[in-house]
């Protein structure tokens, strides 16, 4: 034909021929020049020691990854699996034991530009456990692939191009169950943003396979050869394929640089064998579906160029077919000029791809080809959070030297969001920071003012911490701020003028009790301040006085001691109780002399009742006859004041007068989980399965924040579905904190107590027989829960013969049928995979060996993960009539409106 223009080619729309590839000047080079430039690159060795850097054996420079990560620990790999061609990344790894997603951070990027990133993972037993392990890669907040090490000594790598839209990208490692995440090196290098072009703002390109064919090297070309670093595979087949080579360059036409082989990739090449008949090439890969592509799309590129001197009465020509689609319009390569044949649009569809070349009927010649991409897509389209929210937490987070999950993007994806954080996710537009959390962290030092970066935050809990200076007025500027916590602090200094004004206009509600230097107006700080030296110089006689008297209680003091007078160990919180204090007078206009009786249990009898600014609440009256009594009433109230969290019910105050011991708490008006799973009010309609999740998960992190943000941590001892409570908005919070117990220390394994107590059906097995508490039997109790949430039924069935729920569950779903154990109330309306992770996850939880359940943190982000499995199904059925697909005879499917 002799025709090779763009527009004769275009017709097909799943492919297109580029011809006119160009490369800038200098940038193709061809063995023995010098190295392009490696401007750009970034070549992480990781594991390698802090301050460590060396330049490979490609002129490539290395540096430690101490600067990238602030997570994991180094490990050599093991010698045994060490070779002397080994790559020195292969030497070493960083691990990632402790946390669900680590992240490396790759900086100082051209917003928009596109980059190549790759991945190397070679286990080489580094940890002296000879166990491969699986788990996931995110490239940003976008899924990447799933590493499956299925070798020792075997390097997996996973390389994908994609457009980084900001001035830096994390690449993050998930532990997904299987096993430790590990990494051995990691790369990035800049593409020109014409190259690749199905790699878009929305779509990356996930590597499969990268040949040159007819090269008969043993190692692949890549850099200096390939100024991108790119590594192509040589690939020589003599018994199906004839190789064919030239010493020439092969060049590019003048033109925009949109694919590009180096010279050295095009200058071999194969095709059919001249004692064989076939007039074809015939390739196919296979495609590995995975948990979030199970039908992956697919990008295929084949380079071209004629390395022969044709004679006047010979033609070269052929079709591409790929599975059977054959190309509308045949293609003849041209002498020593590269051109490439790609599918701009994704292939769906297939768990094989099949690639074959075949001569037209006019062609003398075999086909020929030389080199060969593939690629499955992935979505990129997924966005992290607004840039100037990540400044300003990350800034926070060094400043306070966080550690939590606090790793990755701080929003997205929702199921990985840090601790302690809630983000707002409009329909366009990045994640938002609305809430921050930091109560009981351990905070020392001033406020900081990067706080106020965060335009859109609404709630801010600085309390319990150890915070030093004044408040910064910046705050009172947060134009969405409504609710500031900093009580319990050392805040000093008066109340800003701009929060003041805001407190007292109602936009704005400041708690800042427990400062004993802060001042509330300025009038009163200026006062003390002009009374200090007034106070010096009476002071100094009484100083005296008073270093006499001390030495005098000390004296008595010691004498009680020994006598065993311990009336003061209940001591510890009450400062911070005063100002919570009520009478029994008072409590008895509360409740209206006790009218309404709202619930019973092991402490006593709960009324109804409303303070006199109208605040509805909840009083909890000690019976006379309780088992519970001063300690547990103490514990309660001492906890209630240190601890806050969303998902634990707020202590409002006390009453402690002689006989009398009350707590009044926040009103939660739709009662407990147990009784609206039981229906026991029959006005009640049964929670939907999005409604349980909901309680499930926030629940749960309600006791996350025990296990994790309290220092020392806590066990609350009592998890049960009568001890959640909810809300008119059926928003759920923990209760009943009497039998919660510390650790001594942040680093204790268990606490040992002398008696058993709590609830019959969830008392975990190690504290039921040792009587050995900790983190993990609060777990055990909220797997119980949990399976309550899915099956409706109570935690010990009484039947003709008493049956835990474990074992109820657990029997039923020997069949593999989950409908046999959900709540039947729900009417089969939940996604069923949802369910399944949500029985695996309760079961987990209800393992009887400590070791083997998982923590809160990791069950907040598994719920997290069913919730959103409900939340695409609810879309897919919102979706569902918008369109209707349908395949024809030839396999092409086509779109009905």
């Amino acid at each position: 034909m002799g025709r090779s223009s763009l527009e004769e080619l275009s017709a097909p729309p799943w492919l297109t021929l580029l011809l006119g590839l160009a490369a800038a000047a200098g940038m193709l080079q061809v063995r023995g020049q010098r190295a392009p430039s490696v401007e750009g690159f970034i070549s992480i060795d990781c594991g390698l020691d802090e301050k460590t850097s060396y330049v490979d054996v490609i002129q490539i420079p290395y540096t430690s990854d101490a600067g990238f990560t602030d997570a994991g620990s180094n490990h050599n790999t093991s010698a045994k699996y060490w070779t002397t061609r080994m790559s020195q990344t292969h030497r070493n790894v960083r691990s990632f034991p402790d946390t669900v997603r680590s992240c490396y951070t790759l900086p100082s990027l051209v917003p928009g530009s596109k980059y190549l990133v790759r991945a190397t993972f070679r286990y080489g037993d580094y940890d002296g456990l000879d166990s491969l392990p699986v788990f996931d890669l995110y490239l940003g907040v976008n899924f990447w692939q799933t590493v499956n090490v299925t070798e020792v000594d075997m390097a997996e790598i996973a390389e994908v191009i994609a457009v980084i839209p900001d001035d830096s990208v994390q690449v993050c490692l998930v532990n997904v169950g299987s096993g430790t995440p590990f990494i051995s090196a990691l790369v990035l290098r800049p593409l020109e943003n014409s190259l690749y072009p199905p790699a878009n703002a929305t779509q990356g390109l996930v590597l499969i396979d990268r040949y040159s064919f007819g090269d008969t090297g043993k190692v692949p070309i890549s850099y200096p050869d390939d100024p991108y670093d790119r590594n192509w595979l040589p690939f020589s087949y003599p018994e199906e394929w004839s190789d064919i080579s030239t010493a020439e360059k092969v060049k590019d036409n003048i033109g925009n640089l949109s694919l590009h082989a180096p010279s050295v990739v095009m200058q071999t090449a194969i095709t059919s064998r001249k004692d064989s008949d076939s007039k074809t090439i015939q390739l196919a890969w296979d495609i590995e579906p995975n948990h979030v592509y199970p039908v992956p799309g697919c990008i295929a590129i084949l380079y071209a160029a004629e390395l022969e001197i044709l004679a006047s009465d010979d033609v070269r020509e052929y079709d591409l077919i790929i599975n059977d689609k054959r190309t509308k319009v045949p293609y003849r390569p041209k002498y020593l000029i590269a051109a490439a044949l790609y599918n701009n649009e994704p292939h769906h569809g297939f768990s094989q791809y099949s690639f074959t070349v075949i001569a037209t009927a006019n062609s003398t010649l075999p086909p020929m080809i030389n080199a060969f991409e593939f690629f499955s897509v992935i979505s990129t389209a997924n966005v992290g959070t607004d840039s100037q929210d990540v400044s300003a937490i990350n800034k926070i987070k060094v400043k306070y030297q966080v550690k939590k999950n606090w790793m990755g993007d701080p929003c997205a994806p929702k199921n990985f969001s840090w601790n302690g954080l809630t983000c707002s996710y409009p329909t366009s537009g990045r994640p938002r920071i609305t809430s921050i959390n930091m109560s009981n962290g351990g905070l020392s030092g001033d406020i900081s003012s990067f706080f106020a970066d965060i335009k859109d935050l609404q709630y801010l809990d600085l309390s319990y911490n150890k915070l030093t200076g004044s408040i910064p007025n910046a705050l009172s500027e947060l134009p969405s701020l409504v609710g500031l916590d900093l009580m319990g602090n050392q805040l000093n200094g008066s109340i800003p003028a701009g929060l003041l004004k805001r407190t007292q206009d109602g936009s704005l509600a400041v708690r800042y009790g427990n400062n004993p230097n802060l001042c509330s107006d300025n009038g009163s700080c200026q006062t003390k301040k002009n009374n200090y030296m007034l106070a010096v110089y009476i002071g100094v006689p009484i100083f005296v006085v008073l270093v006499i008297g001390a030495l005098v209680v000390l004296l008595m003091f010691r004498v009680r001691k020994k006598k065993g007078l311990a009336r003061g160990s209940h001591g510890h919180g009450r400062q911070q109780m005063e100002n919570r204090q009520f009478t029994y007078k008072q409590l008895k206009v509360i409740t209206d002399n006790f009218k309404v009786v709202l619930g019973q249990g092991g402490f006593g009898t709960v009324y109804d009742g409303f303070l006199h600014d109208g605040t509805h609440v909840a009083v909890k009256l000690l019976s006379q006859s309780s088992n519970q009594g001063i300690e547990e009433f103490m514990t309660e109230a001492q906890t209630l004041t240190k601890i806050h969290h969303k998902n634990l019910v707020s202590l409002i105050g006390y009453c402690k007068e002689e006989k009398y011991l009350a707590l009044v708490y926040e009103h939660m008006s739709e009662g407990n989980l147990e009784d609206k799973l039981r229906g026991k009010n029959c006005t009640d309609v049964s929670l939907t399965w999005r409604q349980r999740l909901h309680i499930a998960l926030e629940s749960a992190q309600g006791l996350e924040y025990l296990h994790k943000a309290c220092s020392p941590p806590f066990v609350h001892r009592d998890v049960k579905t009568s001890n959640i409570l909810l809300n008119a908005n059926l928003e759920a919070k923990v209760a009943d904190f009497g039998l919660m117990k510390a650790f001594n220390h942040d680093n204790d394994t268990h606490i040992s107590t002398v008696r058993v107590i709590g609830t019959r059906g969830y008392l975990a097995p190690e504290y039921a027989t040792a009587l050995q508490l900790n983190e993990k039997s609060d777990v055990y109790s909220f797997g119980i829960v949990l399976l309550e949430v899915i099956t409706g039924h109570p935690a010990i069935q009484q039947s003709e013969e008493v049956v835990h729920i474990v074992q109820w569950a657990r029997l039923r779903l020997t069949g593999g049928n989950i409908e046999e154990v959900v709540d039947t109330r729900m009417q089969a309306d939940y996604n069923i995979n949802g369910v399944w992770k949500a029985v695996d996850l309760a079961l987990k939880c209800a393992e009887h060996a400590p070791g083997q359940r998982p923590t809160m943190t990791n069950v907040v982000a598994q719920l997290q993960h069913c919730l959103e499995l409900e939340r695409e199904d609810h879309t897919n059925d919102n979706n569902a009539n918008s369109g209707f697909y349908m395949k024809d005879d030839n396999g092409d499917r086509g779109l009905l409106m």
